[in-house]
């Protein structure tokens, strides 16, 4: 599989992990701009969930959520901020979430869900 292959298919896993946490998926790769798109949007408990999917191989250079700087909080935030300003929904409450994904031999996955990033 390619990386990019790899990350579609981490999004999907993804998504599937979420649905089955009791998640509404309301959105996937929506676009702020070139710079900032967030993975998946979802609902659970009238928070919306702003998600970043991180999917590798291997932990060898260090869990994939370990990739999500700050610059990258930064791009999902003002993105975050852009969808709640043009969203039909009520959007008092949201958090910024992040799930890595490490893949075995066989593309099994080992999902790690880790809520509310804080941007500092």
């Amino acid at each position: 599989m390619t990386n990019k292959q790899i990350g579609k298919y981490g999004e999907e896993l993804a998504q599937n992990f979420l649905i089955k946490k009791g998640y509404k998926i309301l959105e996937t790769n929506f676009r702020y701009s070139k710079m900032a798109e967030i993975d998946i949007i979802a609902e659970k408990n009238n928070i919306i969930h702003f998600i970043e999917v991180k999917t590798r191989k291997s932990d060898f250079f260090g869990l994939p959520v370990e990739a999500i700087n700050q610059k990258k909080l930064n791009s999902i935030f003002l993105c975050a901020k852009f969808y709640i300003q043009n969203s039909k929904k009520n959007c008092k409450n949201f958090q910024i979430d992040g799930i890595g994904i490490i893949l075995n031999k066989e593309n099994k996955p080992k999902i790690n869900f880790i809520e509310n990033i804080s941007i500092n």
